[in-house]
């Protein structure tokens, strides 16, 4: 065998998929001097979509860092170098190339908690030797501990400096919040800064300057590409929801529910979804390269989710296709990996038609705009009891308004009338509609 030689590699930023061209970077998991294995994470970077962490592609001594927190970095730009002790001549095959992590070859963790979580509890596999390499040794010597973190709080400590290894976390199974990062940076809560934005920088003619990043950076380039793209429109329907929120009463003392959480808008996204299957132009795309509209043929449902980052939209594939217990589940755990920051940039991509739970919020109705490439969303006010006339008397019901808002150039005011109207009658009277299996 020959001797070995040191080289040094460049890892750049992969290619992270679904369109994404940059990214900002978040924390370091490793510093120079650092020894690093392969597919050890050595950092996170944060996408349109998610916080992602990366694996290195190389096993060596680290040797430079080449961004900050809170760079953005586009895709193909250094990351860091790693100086590698690679055989002089040998025919093993070429390197591994950089990939996102659960992308492409190789044993890559499919999930951060996972992950650790693994760890904890096994050895790692040692790859076998072949004639030209020697046995590589899994964990010749114990390597730091990761802290278990979320990604708002990992992002925060980057900006404060704070060194996680030295933070005690208070969240659920001791996992660090960003309360605990700033209790230990001395800062007190009320002066964190709102989500999506950095740093903040006071200046001495009575403003304070945010810088915009992350999520909050994507989303309101979107939300302007949108706006200035398709020609929005919005209907209004105010409804009786009495029997949908009965019906929610009783689904969740029901054990086909169980740890599912049904809710209204669980009732709302069936009825969208019912409203699609015969107004199809709900679930399509204006294609302006080819002068086409293009019609989805399964629903993907984007959930609008308010997280500590910003606004993300949690894809529920294939809507059409789940059972009313599977679809509740579905919306509540889409929703939870989003706000938790453990959905991926594929789950948080996709979407063909999206809901808005505005209610959440007091609020009774809005006109919520497009996600880019969708020619519908709909908003959901907040159920409240209101005087309401049913059969000619005067009653207290709960009333929901409905707010579809709708790209004119693929869908009319009659369709979109029409389509309202339908998920207006399946809320006011929702057990014959799911019976029927629609």
């Amino acid at each position: 065998m020959a001797d070995p030689v040191s080289t040094v590699q460049e890892f750049r930023l992969p290619d992270l998929g679904e369109g994404l061209t940059e990214a900002e970077w978040v924390h370091w998991s490793v510093a120079v001097g650092d020894h690093v294995d392969l597919n050890q994470i050595i950092g996170e970077v944060e996408t349109a979509k998610a916080t992602v962490e990366l694996p290195s592609p190389y096993a060596g001594a680290v040797t430079e860092l080449l961004v900050e927190p809170g760079q953005t970095v586009p895709v193909g730009a250094p990351l860091l170098r790693i100086a590698t002790d690679t055989p002089e001549e040998t025919d093993a095959p070429p390197a591994r190339p950089s990939v996102l992590v659960g992308y492409g070859p190789g044993e890559v963790p499919v999930s951060r908690r996972a992950h650790r979580t693994a760890a904890m509890h096994t050895e790692p596999a040692t790859p076998a030797a072949t004639p030209d390499t020697e046995p590589v040794r899994a964990c010749a010597e114990p390597t730091r501990a990761r802290p278990d973190a979320k990604p708002g709080a990992r992002k925060l400590a980057g900006a404060l400096g704070v060194d996680l290894r030295a933070v005690t976390g208070t969240g659920q199974g001791g996992v660090i919040t960003r309360h605990d990062v700033r209790r230990a940076a001395g800062v007190p809560d009320h002066q964190a800064t709102g989500s999506g934005v950095g740093s903040s920088d006071e200046t001495s003619d009575g403003v304070t300057r945010l810088p915009v990043r992350g999520v909050r950076k994507r989303t309101a380039e979107a939300v302007t590409r949108s706006a200035f793209t398709a020609p929005h429109a919005t209907l209004f329907l105010t409804c009786d929801a009495t029997a949908t929120v009965e019906l929610v009463s009783t689904l969740r003392a029901s054990p086909a529910f169980e740890g599912r959480h049904p809710t209204v808008l669980t009732v709302v996204a069936r009825a969208l979804v019912a409203a699609i299957a015969e107004e199809p132009s709900l679930n399509a795309r204006w294609d302006d390269e080819a002068g086409e509209i293009v019609l989805h043929h399964d629903v993907h449902l984007g959930i609008a989710t308010a997280t500590t980052e910003g606004l993300k939209v949690p894809v529920v594939r294939a809507a059409q296709r789940l059972r009313l217990p599977e679809l509740a589940g579905a919306i509540a755990t889409a929703a939870e990996r989003a706000r938790s920051g453990e959905a991926t940039p594929a789950e948080l991509t996709g979407s063909t038609v999206s809901v808005t739970n505005v209610g959440v919020f007091g609020v009774d109705a809005g006109t919520p705009i497009l996600n880019p490439g969708e020619s519908a969303i709909l908003a959901v006010g907040a159920v409240a009891d209101r005087p309401w006339v049913v059969g000619g008397q005067l009653a207290v019901r709960k009333v929901v308004t409905l707010s579809l808002a709708f790209d004119h150039r693929l869908v009319d005011g009659e369709q979109a009338g029409r389509a309202l109207a339908a998920i207006g009658a399946f809320l006011t009277d929702p057990v014959p509609a799911l019976l029927s299996g629609t």
